[in-house]
C-alpha cells in the first residue's frame, strides 16, 4: 500500500522528472526544485493578454489549414463577442476552443516536442520561464501557401489592442497592396538565410526603436552602428555580434523592397511622435489632470502596440534562439510584416493626429479637441476615440460632482469650465464670483448644461455663505451616496438622457429650495410687492395722505428741511392709511431721503422716498436696481404732483367763479383759466393714465408671471431687471428719450407757472373784491346812522382804485395769454417727438393727447408727422 508521502505532490512531480528525463532522483534534483518553483508561481499574464494570445493563435490555425472564410468569420464574432461585455472570462472560453480543435492524433509529436524544448530549457536557465514557454506554441505565424484574408479579416486581428482599429486612416482609406489583394494567392519570395535574418533585424530596430533612417542617406557607418547599439539578439547563443545592414544590402534590394521597409519604419516615425509628447507633458505640472489622464490614455493605447510587438518578436526568437523545427514554418517577409502592422499604423495615425491636434490645448479645451475626432463614420476609429475620451473627461466629471454636490470648485491649473474669483466679496457671490469659462466648456456639454451646472454650484454657496443654510449638504448626500464609480464613468456616453437627467435633477432640487429659503425665509416676494406700492407709487391713498401732509414742508426751501421732520411726517400717513396692515419687516425699511440740493430748489425737488435692503435679497435688489427705482420714483413723484397742483387749481375755479361773479370784468380772463387749465388737466390725465396702466401695471404684470414661473434665482433677477429697463425706457428716462423728457420737464413747469400765475390773479381779484365789500358795507353802515354814505373823495378815490384794477386786466389777460402760448407750443413739439418715436405705445400716446385735432391745426409739422409719418409706422 502507498504511504501517504508518497501520494503527495512533491513526490509525483519528482516521479514526473525522472520519467522524462530517464535518470534518477539524485540526477533530477535541480530540474526537481525548478519546476516547484513554476508550479508554485503566478506568472500568469492578464486576462486580456491571455485572450489576445490565444485568438491569434486560433486565426492562424485557420490561415494554415486554408481556411480563410472561417477565419474571417471569427474574427467578426470575437469582435461581436468582445462588445457584448457579457462573457466575463473569453479567454477560457477561446482556450476551450482551441484545445478542441487540436488533432488527437499529433497529441504524442507536441508532447515529445514539449518534453524537448522543458528538458532544453531546464539546464539553460533555472532561475526564469522564457515568456514563449508559458504556454503551448502549437500555432505559429505561418502565411505560407494561403490565400491572403481580406481587408475586413485582417482589421479584427486584435482584441482591444492596435489591431481593433478600422482600415481607413485619418486622411482617408490606404490603398491596399497589390500583393494583398483578397482572392490572389501569395508565395513568398525565395530569401536565404542571411537576407531573412537582416529583414528580421531591420524589422525589430525599426518596431522596437522607433528610429527610421532614410534608405538613401543612410551610410554603412551610421546604419550599422545603430543596429549595434539598439537591435535586440536574434541569433542563437553560439553567433558572434549582431546583424548588420549595410549600404551594400540595402542598394541589392529591389524598389519593392524598399518601398516596404519604408512603409515599415513609418511606425517608428509615428510612435515617436506620440512618446515625445507623453514625455514631455507627463513631466508637465501645469498640463492639469486632463492632460494627465490624456498622456495616461496614449501610453495605454503605446502598450498595446508594444504587446504586438512581443508577440511578433516572440516569432523570431522560437526560430532564432532556439532552433528547434516543430514541423511549422516559422519565418517572417516584410510583407507578411506589413500585413501585421496595417491596422496598427492606422491605430498610430490615429493617435498622431490627436497629438497635432491637441497641441498647446490643456482641460475642457483638450477634452473638446479629442471629442472632435469621435465624429467619424469608422467605427474603429470611433471606439478608439471614445475610449481615450472617457479616461480625458474622468478629471472633468471629479470636477463637476464635487462642485454641483458640494459646491466647492478645486480647480487648481485651471481645467474646469467654471471659475471663481477669490477677490470678490459676500454681497457680490452671485453677480461676480462664478463665472464660465467659456474656453474651457467641453463641446459634448451644451451651453444650456453648462450654465445649469454653474448655477447649481452657486446656488449652494449662496445658500451656504449668504443665507447661512447648511441643508442642501444633507440633502445632496443622499443623491451622492447612490452613485457608482461606474455610473459616474458611464455619463458622458450618454449625454441626452443620464447625462442630462442628472444635472437636471440637481438643478431643479437646488434651485428650488433657494427660492423656498428667500420667499419664506427672506420674504423677497413681499419686497417685490413693496417695491410697486411705495416706491412706484401703487397705495394710491398712502402717497395722497402723504402729499397733503408734507405740502406745507416742501413748499418751503430745500435748505430749510431736516430729515426727521419728515420721517415723521412718513410715519403719520402710515398710520393713518391701509399702509399700517403691511408687514412690519416691509415698514421699518421705508425710509426718506433727501436728494442734492441745486441752488433755487424747493421740498419738492430733493424729497425722495427711500427702501432699504440687505441680506440675500440685496442680490435681486442691487444698488443699480434701487438707482433705477429712485429715478422711476422722482419722475412719477413730479408727475403725481402735477396731478396735485392741476386738482387745487381746478378747486380754485369751483370756489371762486361764484366769488367773482359781481366783477364781470373778469370773466374772460377766467375764461382763459378755465381752458388753458382744462388743457392741462387733459394732457395730465392722459399722461397718467398712459404710465400708470400701460407702462407700470402692464409690465408689473409680465414681471410677476415670470417671477411665479421662475425655475432659478438667476431668472428673477433677469425678469426684474427686464422690467425696471422697460419701464425706464419707456417713462422716458434712457438716453434715447432726451428730448422727450426735457419736453415734458417743461411741461411741467409751465403747469407750476401756470397755477403761481393764477394764484396772483385770484389773490389780487379776491383783495379787490374785498375792498369793494368793504366800501359798500361802510356806506350801507353811514347810511343806517343817517350820514352820507359816501363822500365825493372816498368816491374818487374808490373808482380810481377800480379802475386801476380794470387796468391791470389786460396784462393778466396778456399774461395768460403768453403763458398760454409757451405751453402750446411744448406740447406741439412733445408731440412732434412722439411721433417719430420708435415706440408704438408712445405715438399712440400722441393720438390721445391731440384727439380733437387742436395742436394739429397749428404745427404744420405736427399735420405732417401725424397724418403721414404716423400712418407709415402703423402699416409698417
Amino acid at each position: 500500500m502507498a504511504t501517504p508521502d508518497q501520494k503527495s505532490p512533491n513526490v509525483l512531480l519528482q516521479n514526473l522528472c525522472c520519467r522524462i528525463l530517464g535518470k534518477g532522483e539524485a540526477d533530477v534534483a535541480q530540474q526537481f526544485q525548478y519546476a516547484v518553483r513554476v508550479i508554485g508561481s503566478n506568472f500568469a499574464p492578464t486576462v486580456e493578454r491571455d485572450e489576445f494570445l490565444v485568438a491569434e493563435k486560433i486565426k492562424k490555425e485557420f490561415v494554415r489549414q486554408r481556411r480563410d472564410a472561417d477565419g474571417a468569420l471569427f474574427s467578426e464574432l470575437h469582435r461581436k463577442l468582445q462588445s457584448q461585455g457579457v462573457v466575463k472570462n473569453r479567454w477560457s472560453i477561446l482556450y476551450l476552443f482551441l484545445s478542441l480543435s487540436e488533432d488527437p492524433r499529433k497529441q504524442p509529436n507536441k508532447v515529445s516536442s514539449y518534453a524537448a524544448l522543458f528538458a532544453q530549457a531546464l539546464p539553460r536557465d533555472a532561475h526564469s520561464t522564457p515568456y514563449y514557454y508559458a504556454r503551448p506554441q502549437s500555432l505559429q505565424l505561418n502565411y505560407q501557401d494561403r490565400c491572403v484574408p481580406s481587408v475586413h479579416s485582417s482589421a479584427n486581428m486584435g482584441s482591444s489592442g492596435i489591431g481593433s482599429i478600422g482600415m481607413y486612416s485619418l486622411n482617408g482609406p490606404t490603398p491596399t497592396p497589390q500583393s494583398f489583394v483578397p482572392g490572389q494567392s501569395y508565395q513568398a519570395p525565395a530569401m536565404g538565410d542571411a537576407l531573412r535574418q537582416q529583414l528580421g533585424t531591420r524589422f525589430a530596430w525599426t518596431l522596437a526603436t522607433g528610429q527610421q533612417p532614410t534608405l538613401q542617406n543612410a551610410t554603412s557607418k551610421g546604419l550599422s552602428t545603430t543596429l549595434s547599439r539598439g537591435v535586440p539578439r536574434t541569433r542563437r547563443e553560439g553567433d558572434t555580434g549582431p546583424v548588420e545592414i549595410t549600404e551594400s544590402s540595402l542598394v541589392a534590394m529591389s524598389k519593392s523592397l524598399k518601398d516596404a521597409t519604408g512603409r515599415l519604419a513609418e511606425l517608428g516615425w509615428l510612435h515617436n511622435k506620440v512618446r515625445k509628447y507623453t514625455d514631455q507633458r507627463s513631466l508637465d505640472r501645469a498640463f492639469g489632470l486632463v492632460g494627465q489622464s490624456f498622456c495616461a490614455a496614449l501610453h495605454q493605447e503605446l502598450k498595446e502596440y508594444y504587446r504586438l510587438l512581443s508577440v511578433l518578436h516572440s516569432q523570431l526568437q522560437v526560430e532564432d534562439d532556439q532552433g528547434v523545427n516543430l514541423g511549422l514554418e516559422t519565418s517572417l517577409t516584410l510583407r507578411r510584416l506589413l500585413v501585421w502592422t496595417y491596422d496598427p499604423k492606422i491605430r498610430l495615425k490615429t493617435l498622431a493626429a490627436l497629438v497635432d491636434h491637441c497641441q498647446g490645448r490643456k482641460g475642457g479645451e483638450l477634452a473638446s479637441a479629442v471629442h472632435a475626432y469621435t465624429k467619424t463614420g469608422d467605427p474603429y476609429m470611433r471606439s478608439l476615440v471614445q475610449h481615450i475620451l472617457g479616461l480625458v473627461s474622468h478629471p472633468i466629471l471629479n470636477f463637476l460632482y464635487r462642485w454641483i454636490y458640494d459646491g466647492e470648485l478645486e480647480d487648481t491649473y485651471h481645467e474646469f469650465f467654471v471659475a471663481s474669483d477669490p477677490t470678490v466679496k459676500t454681497d457680490r457671490l452671485w453677480h461676480d464670483k462664478y463665472t464660465l469659462r467659456k474656453s474651457m466648456i467641453p463641446s459634448f456639454i451644451t451651453m444650456d448644461q453648462s450654465r445649469k451646472v454653474l448655477l447649481i454650484g452657486k446656488s449652494i454657496n449662496f445658500l451656504h455663505q449668504v443665507c447661512h443654510d447648511q441643508s442642501p449638504a444633507k440633502m445632496m448626500a443622499v443623491t451622492k451616496t447612490a452613485e457608482s464609480p461606474k455610473d459616474a464613468a458611464d455619463l458622458f456616453t450618454d449625454l441626452e438622457n443620464a447625462f442630462q437627467s442628472k444635472i437636471d435633477a440637481a438643478y431643479f432640487e437646488t434651485s428650488k429650495y433657494l427660492l423656498d429659503v428667500l420667499n419664506k425665509n427672506y420674504n423677497l416676494l413681499e419686497h417685490l410687492q413693496a417695491m410697486r406700492r411705495y416706491l412706484l407709487l401703487g397705495q394710491g391713498d398712502f402717497i395722497r395722505h402723504l402729499m397733503d401732509l408734507l405740502k406745507p414742508e416742501l413748499v418751503r426751501p430745500a435748505t430749510t428741511l431736516y430729515q426727521h421732520n419728515l420721517t415723521g411726517i412718513l410715519e403719520t400717513a402710515v398710520r393713518a392709511t391701509n399702509a399700517q396692515f403691511d408687514n412690519p419687516e416691509i415698514l421699518k425699511r421705508l425710509d426718506v431721503r433727501l436728494l442734492e440740493v441745486s441752488p433755487g430748489d424747493t421740498g419738492w425737488d430733493v424729497f425722495s422716498l427711500d427702501y432699504h435692503v440687505d441680506g440675500p435679497i440685496a442680490t435681486v435688489f442691487t444698488r443699480e436696481c434701487m438707482s433705477h427705482y429712485l429715478r422711476v420714483f422722482n419722475f412719477l413723484w413730479r408727475a403725481k404732483r402735477m396731478e396735485y397742483i392741476l386738482t387745487d387749481i381746478w378747486k380754485g375755479h369751483m370756489c371762486n367763479a361764484k366769488l367773482l361773479k359781481s366783477m364781470p370784468e373778469l370773466s374772460g380772463v377766467l375764461h382763459q383759466c378755465h381752458v388753458l387749465a382744462s388743457e392741462m388737466v387733459h394732457f395730465i390725465h392722459q399722461m397718467q393714465y398712459y404710465i400708470t396702466f400701460e407702462v407700470l401695471e402692464c409690465s408689473w404684470d409680465e414681471l410677476w408671471n415670470k417671477v411665479l414661473q421662475a425655475q432659478d434665482l438667476d431668472h428673477i433677477i433677469a425678469a426684474h431687471d427686464t422690467f425696471l429697463d422697460t419701464i425706464i425706457s419707456r417713462c422716458l428716462l434712457d438716453s434715447d428719450s432726451r428730448a422727450l423728457l426735457n419736453q415734458l420737464r417743461a411741461v411741467f413747469d409751465q403747469i407750476i407757472e401756470f397755477q403761481n400765475a393764477q394764484e396772483t390773479m385770484y389773490r389780487a381779484a379776491l383783495e379787490e373784491l374785498q375792498r369793494r365789500l368793504q366800501f359798500e358795507e361802510r356806506a350801507k353802515e353811514r347810511e343806517l346812522e343817517g350820514e352820507w354814505g359816501v363822500t365825493a373823495a372816498e368816491k374818487e378815490e374808490e373808482n380810481k382804485r377800480v379802475s386801476e384794477f380794470q387796468e391791470s386786466i389786460p396784462k393778466m389777460r396778456s399774461q395768460l395769454r403768453i403763458l398760454t402760448h409757451f405751453y402750446q407750443g411744448i406740447v406741439q413739439q412733445f408731440l412732434v417727438l412722439l411721433t417719430t418715436s420708435t415706440d408704438e405705445s408712445l405715438r399712440f400716446l400722441s393720438f390721445r393727447l391731440d384727439f380733437n385735432e387742436h395742436y394739429k391745426a397749428r404745427e404744420p409739422r405736427l399735420r405732417m408727422s401725424l397724418g403721414t409719418r404716423g400712418r407709415r409706422s402703423l402699416h409698417v
